[in-house]
């Protein structure tokens, strides 16, 4: 591995309070000489804080003069083994102005033998440094983009390990027994004939542990998705109001006038449970007033078609509106929810609202000019979105990459079984163990190869 010491940013660009930079590599002590001086470097205590003025060493770009400040900040040292990358580790949290953040990279990159860090460098690090195994590390990105707590928690169980010792175990059963194989082929010509009795139960109990762990498998596609929750109902029925009531700010043009919304607008909304995708469509009426109008409603009932969760607005302060709504209701459009919006302007036409009821086991009277009924929605769309899982301890798998190992591995396994039915060569089910044996290890990266690395880790992020 390359001994370069290597710094990047770890927070996003723009403006902030406080920004973070991470230096990794053997050049660490000199970085720290080099901003903060030589009485700094000989102060360097592992997994200590401290306060300091970096400021710029010689040969200045830019026009500064060498020794002006950069800017006064806190940093912290972790000393070889006991740092995220295995490597000596110095974190720097300057204040989150972009100007600063750059200043600090060039003049960390000013110190012979540093470079800025290649995307997931500092995890591949952390992997080729033994601090963690490959499914460890790609859980890595998982942690960073999860979209929900499920996921979330997922993430973190593959990241603590639960996936890794899982494979472990089966990998070492495996070894054990292609151990044994492979001591019959070497006296092969020496003793009679190796008893197999009883394998055949040990390879299906190792073929089931295998295929629960593929079964587990969910595409980054299904696990990435938000779930998306469309509000629709008649014109002027209060659905850009709600939007920008439960996101707390004018997002969304609102107006007295019916037909505002011409299209349908997408939102992001954090839930307790994680994100969705909220939608605010065009007014649905009985008649389109135009073309433009027409235009406008076909394209919120293909957004209708689409949602995971369709929320049904009925102004209860206007009763022509409730009337156009149930309308709605019998044309086919049935709602999984039914807010009652403007309820501080006046009761809900309760009289009016009994086909609408009919449709929906579940509905709320919101206000959101007083924020009335918004807690409560916020906790029906949670649940309904983001169900508890029953077995909190269950993982699943999104790495591609490992699927293709599970699968290897199990089509190796099928193939000795079916030579362990009919009076197998030894050589041959020796050669199958083997190729079961390195896609198990390839899970965990015991066995891996550069192109295979480059591939993980080109899509993390730089600093991570």
């Amino acid at each position: 591995m390359e001994r370069k010491t290597i710094v990047a940013p770890m927070t996003p660009n723009g403006v902030s309070a406080v920004a973070a930079i991470r230096v990794s590599g053997p050049q660490v002590r000199l970085v720290v000489k080099a901003l903060f001086g030589e009485k700094a470097e000989a102060g360097l205590k592992s997994h200590m804080a401290k306060l300091g003025t970096a400021k710029w060493p010689s040969d200045v770009p830019n026009g500064c003069r060498a020794g002006a400040t950069i800017d006064s900040l806190l940093y912290l040292y972790f000393e070889g083994t006991n740092s995220y990358t295995g490597e000596d580790v110095l974190e720097l949290y300057p204040h989150g102005n972009p100007l600063i953040v750059r200043d600090l990279l060039q003049a960390c990159r000013m110190v012979d033998g540093v470079r800025l860090a290649e995307p997931g460098e500092y995890t591949r690090r952390a992997f080729l440094n033994g601090k963690m195994d490959l499914t460890q590390a790609e859980s890595v990105a998982d942690v960073i983009h999860s979209a929900n707590r499920s996921e979330l928690e997922n993430a973190h169980r593959l990241l603590s390990g639960a996936l890794s010792k899982k494979v472990q175990t089966l990998t070492a059963l495996v070894k054990d027994i292609s151990a044994r194989l492979e001591l019959d082929v070497d006296f092969a010509e020496e003793e009679a004939d190796p008893d197999y009795a009883g394998w055949e139960t040990r390879f299906d109990g190792i073929r089931q542990s295998v295929q629960d762990i593929l079964n587990s498998f969910r595409g980054k596609a299904e696990v990435g998705r938000l779930p998306l929750v469309v509000l629709y109902g008649a014109p002027n029925a209060g659905k850009s109001s709600l939007v920008n009531a439960l996101l707390g700010e004018d997002r969304i043009l609102v107006s007295d006038i019916a037909g505002t919304t011409r299209d349908f607008v997408e939102v992001r909304l954090f839930l307790d449970g994680g994100e969705i995708r909220l939608v605010d469509t065009a007014g649905l009426a009985e008649q389109a007033a135009d073309a433009l109008d027409a235009l406008s409603m076909e394209k919120s009932r293909q957004i209708l078609a689409e949602a995971d969760m369709k929320i049904l607005l009925v102004d209860s302060s206007n009763e022509q509106l409730t009337i156009n709504n149930e309308q709605l209701l019998m044309n086919g459009t049935a709602p999984d929810l039914i807010l009652h919006t403007k309820a501080d302007l006046a009761a809900c036409h309760c009289e009016r609202s009994e086909a609408i009821e009919a449709v929906s086991n579940c509905s709320l009277a919101i206000s959101s000019k007083t924020g009335a009924g918004l807690a409560e929605l916020k906790s029906a769309l949670n649940s309904r979105l983001f169900k508890n899982r029953e077995n909190s301890e269950d993982l699943w798998i999104t790495s591609e990459r490992e699927k293709s190992c599970l699968e290897e591995a199990l089509a190796g396994i099928d193939r000795v079984l079916a030579q362990l039915r009919s009076n197998p060569a030894v050589e041959l089910l020796a050669f199958e163990m083997q190729v079961v044996r390195r896609a198990l290890q390839s899970i965990t990266g015991e066995i891996s190869s550069e192109d295979v690395l480059q591939s993980i880790f080109a899509g993390f992020c730089i600093g991570k």
